[in-house]
Order: C-alpha cells, then sequence, then structure tokens
C-alpha cells in the first residue's frame, strides 16, 4: 500500500481521502476482483458505493451534483483506483467524461433525465468516439448524421468502446451533414439512449480491461430524436478535445497507481522468496530492477500533479497533460515488466496479480491518445511546427 507518510505535499483532507478511499477499495473491492475478472464480470454495485467519496462527478460544483473536489483530489482517486484494478478505473473514467459533457453543454432538461442517475450510479454509459480507421485522428470521424424531420439519422461503426453492449445511455460522436447550403454542419456530440434507438452492439474480447464490456456498435439508419442533440451541432471537436486532458490526467493518475501495486507486489515477493538459501531480496539484481520501479513510479506521480496543478491554476493543461500520461502510462508497463521478471515464473499465474497488471497496462498506452500522438501534441507546443494536421 502506499505510505502516506511520504505524502508531504497532501494536505489533511487529501491525506483523509485517501486514507478512506483505500481503506473501501482494499476490503470491498480487492477480494472480488479475480473473480469478476476470471467470468469477465463488472460489480455494478461499485459506482454508486462510491459516490461518497466523489469517484462519480466529484470535480463537478456542488449545483451540478457534484462536491468540488479539484483536479488533484481527482488524480488521488484514479491513482488508488488503478492500485486496486483498472477495469474500475475504465469504467469511472467513462462515467466521468460522460457527466463532464453534460454537466457543461447539456440542457436543464437532459441534466434531469441522465445527470442525476449517473452520478447516482444507477446509469451505465459509454462514449462513442473511435472507429475502426479513425482513432487518434479524431477529425477524419466518417459516422454521419442527417436531420430527418425531428430526428437525426446515424450510420457509422464505433470501435473499442467501453461498456458500449451493455451500457442504458451513450455519447455519441458524429458528423453532421448538412442537406441544404448554410445549415449547421460538423463533428456534434447525441445523446443516444438505448430505449428510443436501435443499434448493434457485439462484445470484442480483448487481451486487457477483462472485466469492462469492450464492443463495437454499429449504426444503420438508426434514429436519434433532435433533442438529444448534446451541445450546440458541430462544436462536438471542441467538447471532445477539451475532454481529452481529463481523460489523459485520469489515465495516467491510474497508471501511477497500477506502477505502485507492482513495486508493492515485489517488495513483499522479494523479501520472502528464497533462492540459494537466503531472500531474493539479497542479491544486487533483483535489487536494481526494484529501484529502477521506484524511480519511475515516483517520476510518474510528480508529473500526474504537475498536470492537475496546472488544471487547478486554470490553464488548459495540454502539455503537462500529454507529458504526463506519455511517461506515466510507458512507465507503468515498464515497471510492471520488472515486477514480472521479478516473480519469475509465478509472475505468468492467473492467480497472482502481476499478470493482470502487466496486461492492462500496456492497454493505458494506447487510450485517450497514444504514445505516438502525445509525442506530436509535445513536439508541436514546444517547437511551434504541426507534425500532424489537427
Amino acid at each position: 500500500m502506499f505510505n502516506l507518510a511520504e505524502d508531504a505535499d497532501l494536505t489533511h483532507e487529501q491525506r483523509l481521502l485517501r486514507e478512506n478511499v483505500a481503506h473501501f477499495l482494499r476490503h470491498e473491492v480487492a477480494p472480488t476482483v479475480a473473480g469478476y475478472e476470471a467470468k469477465g464480470g463488472f460489480d455494478w454495485s461499485l459506482p454508486g458505493r462510491l459516490r461518497e467519496y466523489g469517484y462519480l462527478g466529484g470535480f463537478l460544483t456542488e449545483e451540478e451534483g457534484g462536491f468540488g473536489l479539484s483536479h488533484f483530489d481527482y488524480a488521488l482517486l484514479m491513482e488508488e483506483a488503478g492500485y486496486c484494478w483498472h477495469s474500475l478505473r475504465a469504467t469511472l473514467n467513462t462515467m466521468n467524461m460522460a457527466a463532464l459533457l453534460l454537466a457543461s453543454l447539456g440542457t436543464a432538461e437532459q441534466k434531469a433525465r441522465y445527470l442525476a442517475p449517473l452520478l447516482a450510479g444507477d446509469l451505465r454509459v459509454w462514449v462513442g468516439i473511435t472507429e475502426p480507421d479513425h482513432g487518434s485522428n479524431v477529425a477524419g470521424m466518417e459516422t454521419r448524421a442527417r436531420r430527418d424531420g425531428d430526428d437525426y439519422v446515424i450510420n457509422g461503426t464505433k470501435m473499442w468502446i467501453t461498456n458500449g453492449a451493455i451500457a442504458e445511455l451513450g455519447i455519441l460522436m458524429a458528423r453532421v451533414v448538412p442537406e441544404a447550403e448554410g445549415e449547421p454542419a460538423g463533428i456534434t456530440a447525441f445523446l443516444v439512449d438505448r430505449g428510443q434507438t436501435s443499434y448493434t452492439a457485439r462484445r470484442l474480447e480483448t487481451m486487457i480491461l477483462r472485466s469492462t464490456v469492450t464492443s463495437e456498435l454499429s449504426f444503420v439508419d438508426a434514429r436519434v430524436p433532435a433533442g438529444n442533440v448534446l451541445g450546440e451541432v458541430g462544436e462536438g471537436l471542441r467538447s471532445i478535445l477539451r475532454g481529452l486532458n481529463f481523460g489523459r490526467l485520469s489515465v495516467a493518475a491510474g497508471a501511477v497507481g497500477a506502477a505502485q501495486a507492482a513495486l508493492d507486489l515485489s517488495i513483499e515477493y522479494a523479501k520472502t522468496r528464497r533462492q540459494f538459501g537466503k531472500p531474493i531480496a539479497s542479491y544486487q539484481l533483483i535489487q536494481k530492477m526494484v529501484v529502477d520501479m521506484k524511480v519511475r513510479t515516483d517520476a510518474a506521480r510528480q508529473l500526474v500533479r504537475r498536470a492537475a496543478n496546472a488544471l487547478d491554476r486554470g490553464s488548459p493543461g495540454r502539455m503537462e497533460c500529454s507529458v504526463a500520461k506519455l511517461y506515466a502510462a510507458q512507465a507503468a508497463h515498464e515497471v510492471a515488466d520488472l515486477a514480472l521478471q521479478v516473480h519469475g515464473g509465478m509472475g505468468y499465474s492467473k492467480d497472482y496479480p502481476i499478470e493482470r497488471i502487466f496486461r492492462d497496462t500496456r492497454g493505458a498506452v494506447i487510450p485517450e491518445g497514444t504514445s505516438e500522438i502525445q509525442t506530436l501534441i509535445i513536439g508541436r507546443d514546444l517547437l511551434g511546427i504541426s507534425a500532424f494536421s489537427v
């Protein structure tokens, strides 16, 4: 577990929050993870039970249904979630992205209908951006929406959508094609209510996040009421870009938590595992691995906190969030790789969490913008020259 005494930069309230969350996750969630992972399931009572800690929309104002938590507080929460279970962090991240979009773009009627149950943990949700041919190139998305009377008719496919096949509500990004010159057009966010709109969803089996229902969604002449447009027509891309920094902070913080978990497991194992008559912790090469894991984890944590502080100061934080996501995601998988080496053959076993942490940390390198995209964003900001078109 984390050594709270080392967190001298945390306030008393932040220490208390982190300690309470860690206690809940350690006693109420951690013992159940292996069982849910084995069957590819998820405990959907958890989001509602975690609500009181701020895990669902805690960053929103009290008027919006939140607790007014800072980005720094939110990063602490996501670090603890990543420490416990990456599928939990990913599910919470999706729900919070939806809450952020609803709170910032939704009408009073949309908020009353969807935001309140979402924040209570009673509504499963997906956010549909990625497509089979367009992941990093969000501006190139091909899913189309055409106005037809009181509806929009949607055609297209979304890929790698967290919980897409089981959720009651989705936030779909599609490109509105104007019927006449001068009509509003462009990438737009739509609220897709499973009870209103017919579409096909199928689960995709992946090596990572086995307790989230990663899905492919297909829309063939699917009708969405015009009243379900979220925000303004054509403003969807701006909304996506605004939310990506928030998502990158979440991914980076969760990666730090997973790295810390791998480090703690390795320290415990190295002290108890004996070879040639003594603990393997006494061997220089094992100590070198553990030290490298510590350095990477601590460095990643400080980059995440810097990014959170930037957002709390009111800065867009694009550079800071991209740096944090780039380094923390890669560092977490490097730490997990070293942890597997420390554990030897035991590391491969599904009876031990290292195998799951190794898979899930590899997955964190890709979502919310791949490492290559983060590199290009950082390079553009540093050099003032874009190497890509967006």
